[in-house]
């Protein structure tokens, strides 16, 4: 391993002041966001305009200062059917709900995973796996497993806490106890053998339990629910309420039951490592214990293709992206032309294939949204999406925003899709036995 001299650093502080632009961009740089000094407005103007294909939402929700975007962006989804069914102008489901059953589950299979691997070494990569934890983030297939498991409730009926929209604290110290339970689980299986490292489990858990039910709130077994329904012809609305509902119940009565079951996670991570029109899957540390991660992974004009169907059958589309890269919160845009971050920090390249940008671990879905429209150029290809986001209404335009085609592309890396949407070879690959692959790799490959 080479050190850095100070010979080399003297030389690059002559290189840089030979570049007599630097100074004029470094004044630049000091005083103002470099999402705002390289916004070229003329070009985000292009993205302005009607879409041809657009779906009507129930408002915009708020996910505060917690990384549930994935849970929020499921039930944002669901939310339309429930919302049609009851009749109402505006509708959500309650994020703090699942957020609840979301931790315990997490907590579970992390401890669970420490029992099952109790006998590898430290040093193993699954012992680090399991010891790195997690966060708030998650998949879709986790909100579907979550919904199927648990039900639903409206938020009302169990609102937010601060805890819930500001996790950060909550989730640092919710990962020391478990981390230090399981270095005691791993002892206790090695020693004495995994059914006492199981009863042990149970006692961590209601720990567990007991911190959540402080930070969120207890869940509800049964609930009261009362409302009006939109104003009829006579310009009256309707008084309903429903006495002692279960979770499940108000799920199967009003959203027509679990139909995030009925949808696949499409990806488009074109690796060498991860071939195309191949059906995979993987356990992570978020799963519930006995659930996986099934994804297929296609080309990204076969993804399009899809979101686009299932925007003109009049549903929103769950998707991910890369929120970091060419995006704008105050301007409600995501697009490469955009922004020109290139020429202010000195020409440096920050385009790359995409497939190159994964592998690199510089490219990657860390935020996920829904589609509720798409633009068409003259040749009938889309030209550009828009997007409903959970950052609240004061985020992009009402809290609504726009991508580009290009970044669409590039920076889009899963769509989840009703599987009667899929052609009959995409049904097909379904079929086949799903390629596992571990799951500290399932973002990279």
């Amino acid at each position: 391993m080479s050190k850095l001299t100070l010979s080399t650093i003297d030389k690059f502080r002559k290189e840089v002041a030979k570049e007599s632009n630097v100074k004029t961009l470094q004044a630049a740089a000091s005083s103002s966001a470099l999402v705002d000094i390289t916004f070229v407005p003329t070009n985000a103007a292009k993205l302005n305009g009607a879409f041809e294909v657009e779906v009507d939402v129930n408002g915009i929700t708020a996910q505060r200062m917690s990384g549930r975007c994935w849970l929020f962006a499921a039930l944002n989804i669901l939310r339309e059917k429930a919302a049609k069914n009851l009749n109402v102008k505006e509708f959500e489901i309650s994020e703090n709900y699942l957020s609840f059953y979301d931790k315990l589950e997490k907590s579970n299979t992390m401890l669970s995973m420490a029992i099952d691997n109790a006998e590898l070494d430290e040093e193993a990569r699954m012992t680090e796996y399991i010891r790195e934890g997690f966060g708030d983030g998650g998949y879709f297939d986790e909100a579907a497993d979550l919904v199927e498991k648990y039900g639903i409730v409206p938020k009302s009926v169990f609102p937010e806490t601060y805890q819930s929209e500001n996790t950060a604290q909550m989730n640092d110290k919710l990962l020391r106890i478990l981390k230090m339970d399981v270095s005691r689980l791993r002892d206790l299986a090695n020693e004495k053998g995994k059914k006492e490292a199981e009863k042990e489990k149970e006692k961590m858990l209601l720990d567990i339990y007991r911190m959540l039910v402080i930070c969120f709130g207890e869940p509800p077994k049964t609930f009261t629910y009362a409302w009006k329904e939109k104003e009829g012809k006579n310009g009256k609305q309707k008084f309903n309420e429903v006495r002692d509902i279960t979770p499940i119940e108000f799920r199967d009565k009003y959203a027509g039951g679990n139909v995030l079951k009925d949808y696949i996670t499409i990806t488009n991570h074109p690796t060498k490592a991860l071939q195309m029109n191949l059906y995979y899957k993987f356990h992570y540390i978020g799963c519930m214990a006995d659930k996986d991660i099934l994804n297929l992974n296609l080309e990204i004009e076969d993804l399009e293709e899809l979101c686009v169907k299932m925007l003109k059958g009049g549903t929103p589309v769950w998707f991910a992206c890369d929120s970091g890269a060419f995006g704008s919160r105050k301007n409600g845009i995501w697009d490469q032309d955009s922004f020109d971050f290139s020429g202010i920090l000195g020409g440096v390249n920050f385009e790359e294939e995409k497939g190159d940008l994964i592998v690199a671990h510089a490219g990657l879905a860390d935020h996920a949204m829904v589609l509720t429209g798409v633009a068409f150029d003259e040749n009938g290809k889309p030209a550009r999406w828009k997007i409903e986001n959970s950052w609240g209404k004061d985020a992009g335009k009402d809290g609504f925003f726009v991508c580009s085609e290009k970044y669409f592309e590039k920076y889009v890396f899963e769509a989840v899709i009703d599987k009667k949407y899929l052609t009959k070879e995409q049904k097909a690959l379904l079929k086949k036995k799903p390629v596992e692959i571990p799951a500290w790799s399932a973002d990279w490959v």
